[in-house]
This record gives C-alpha cells, structure tokens and sequence, in this order.
C-alpha cells in the first residue's frame, strides 16, 4: 500500500540523503552521443595512456577460460607475489574491488555512528563518502593556502589538530587527487608520531609510481612495522592501466588486516583482474615506460600551459590541475564540444581549475590545439 507523501531519504541511515554521488570522468560513448564528435580525447581519468603491459593482457585472456569458476577468495598466487615485493607476510595484505574498495573496507571495520574521520580538503570524494557511509562524521580539515609551495594540499598541523577524542581514521592521500600535491617522508614522519596509536592512519598512494621523483616523497611501506595503525593502499587502476579490472589492496599490522577481512566481501578480486595483475607485476618494462613518458609529457604541458599564462599546482601524479578562471565550466564545455575530455573540479572546493590527465604526445597536442582555439573565445583568465 502506498503511502502519499512518502520520500525514501526518509528510510536512509543519517547522512546518506545528504551525499553526493561520486562522479567519474564522463565516458567517450556518452560525449560522442551527447554532442556528435569523434575522434575523443578522453583525458579526465588519470590512465594509463599506454593501456596495460602486454603480459597482462596475455594472462586476462587466458583466465577467462575459467571464467565459470569462482576466483581465488584468498587471492593466492597474487598475494604471495605481493608479500615478497613489498617485505611483508601474506596476512598483511588485503585485497579490494579497486582501492577505493579498501578505503571502504577501512570505514566500515573501524567507523560506526559517534565516530569520526579526519581528512584534507580538496582530497578524495571517496573519504567523505565512505566515512558518512559507515555513520560516523566527516572532518575536512583546512588546506594549505593557495600561496604555499604545495597549494591547497594537505596541511598536517591542521589534520593533526582535527582529530579529537573520537576520531578513528586518517585519510592521507600521497600524492592528491585532485590537486597533485604530495608530502615529503620527513614531514609525513612525523605526523604518524603524532596521531595517537588508536587512530588508523590510511596512507592512499594510488599514484605512487608516478610519484618517485616528487622532492623528498618516501614510500609508506617503510613505516608499516613501526606504526601498526597505518594502512598503505594501493591501486593497479593507474601506472599498470588496468582500471577496467578493479584491482587494489592494502598494507598493514595483520591485526588490522584482519579486522579489514572480516568485512571484504567474498570474492571481490575476480580471477581475471588476479591474473593481471600478477603478470603486470612482472613487466617492469611496461612501468618503466609509462613513468617515462608521464614524466616528459607531464613538463611538457606544464611548460606550454605556463607559455600560455596558465598556472598549474605543482603535481607529481600523472595530472595536472589547471586555473583557468572563474569560468571554468564554460571552458571545460568549450574542451567537450571539441571532443576533449577534462575533469571539472567544483565539486572538490577548486571551481576555477580542470584536472588534466597526462595523455600520449598525440593526445597533449589535441588538447593543447583545442586550448589555443578556446584561448581566442576570451573564457580562459591568465594566472602567470
């Protein structure tokens, strides 16, 4: 029987109706429906322009002979891989449906109403998404200012003063997504010091291969055994172009690693994206590769934005977040009606710059062709 009047947000645990739905970069299939171009440049997601190692397309072929067949729950063959990579026992490892499974994994082990989570802005929508998700509060602590050498990143002096009595997680993204910005190891040191030991400090490197040549960046996992509450995550969405798969996991003690398992849904690791990544692992090649050209191309563009009077935040990621001024969505509409496709940036508190993902030299030239057609429209404000 119906009831008139009646709202489902009503039924919604406290929080939920007042969430926004994450928003991933817009699909090529759909720019092509919604304004007829082809030839689409899709450079709003952060892949890996390279695509996926050879070897891992080899393996995902041949595991979808078994495709009739539950995966691995335990993920194996992957997980023993792994634990010699990374120094660790087996049982600090766990799996995800992509990392932001495991940062998901990570609310709803340790977050329930009456707690709370402390993050930066301008980070992650998947933060406040999970923590409110799980009950708890969502605390965005102030960023650095917009004049700091790493503007609007993360400022450790207020994430530490955010966190209270009952805070329970630490969202620290190394290097940010949106902005690119990252922590040095001595300053990110420091602050695991800081946090008492019964708050989980969740260190989200999914851009760490991109990030060895950021000044001072240090790996997380060297601070595992020393600090049982910090989880490191991990992605193969990004350097090893395997984000159709959904592949990550995380590091830590294997008392968190248990609780974190005790809440992973069976089988979130499908045998295809186990497989992959496994042989992705083993193609150093292929990384070294995509690092490389990420790297040459990502000055590139910085450098011809900078020519152009564009300013771009210091990144050590394979983006960069452009200012382009207070019109901002009609530029990125501009970029989409020539079949160019950026990410906005107003729903992360950035509504003057689009994130620009580090293309191939083919698709830089495109956008910087299309720019330079936007430029004339007189949309874009110089910055530099």
């Amino acid at each position: 029987m119906s009831v008139p009047g009646f709202d489902f947000c009503d039924l919604a645990a406290p929080g939920i109706a007042d969430l926004q739905p994450y928003q991933p970069g817009k699909p090529e299939s759909e720019l092509a429906r919604e304004y007829g171009v082809s030839d689409i440049v899709k450079l709003a997601s952060n892949e890996n322009p390279l695509g996926p190692s050879p070897r891992a397309l080899d393996a995902a072929r041949e595991a979808l002979e078994g495709m009739h067949r539950y995966p691995d729950g335990s993920a194996h063959a992957l997980r023993t891989v792994l634990a010699e990579r990374h120094g660790v026992a087996p049982a600090q490892i766990t799996f995800g449906n992509g990392s932001n499974d495991v940062l998901d994994l990570v609310a709803r082990a340790f977050l329930s109403p009456g707690r709370s989570a402390v993050f930066s802005q301008h980070a992650f929508a998947v933060y406040p998404i999970a923590t409110v998700s799980a009950g708890a509060d969502a605390i965005a602590a102030r960023a650095n200012d917009p004049g700091h050498e790493q503007p609007y990143g993360h400022n450790l002096d207020a994430m530490a003063a955010a966190v209270t009595g009952n805070t329970r997680v630490v969202f620290v993204a190394n290097p940010n997504n949106p902005t690119g910005t990252w922590l040095g190891g001595e300053a990110l040191e420091r602050f695991l010091h800081r946090v008492p030991d019964d708050v989980v400090v969740v260190l989200d490197e999914a851009y760490l291969e991109y990030a060895r040549a950021g000044e001072g960046y240090a790996d997380g996992t060297g601070w595992i055994d020393g600090h049982r509450n910090l989880v490191v995550t991990r992605t193969f969405s990004k350097s090893f172009g395997l984000a159709g798969l959904r592949a990550g996991y995380a590091l830590s003690s294997p008392e968190v690693a248990d609780l974190m398992n005790r809440v992973r849904h069976p089988f979130n690791l499908n045998s295809v994206a186990q497989a992959a990544a496994g042989a992705a692992l083993d193609d150093t090649g292929h990384m070294e590769r995509s690092v490389d050209l990420n790297a040459r191309e990502r000055e590139r563009l910085r450098s011809a934005l900078a020519d152009r009077g564009l300013r771009t935040l210091p990144s050590a990621a394979n983006f960069l977040c452009v200012e382009v001024g207070a019109r901002a969505a009609d530029v990125n509409e501009a970029f989409l009606r020539r079949g160019v496709i950026l990410r906005p940036l107003a729903g992360y508190g950035l509504p003057r710059f689009l994130r620009l993902s580090i293309g191939t030299e083919r698709e830089n030239d495109r956008f910087l062709a299309a720019l330079d057609e936007i430029r004339d429209e007189s949309l874009l404000e110089r910055s530099a």
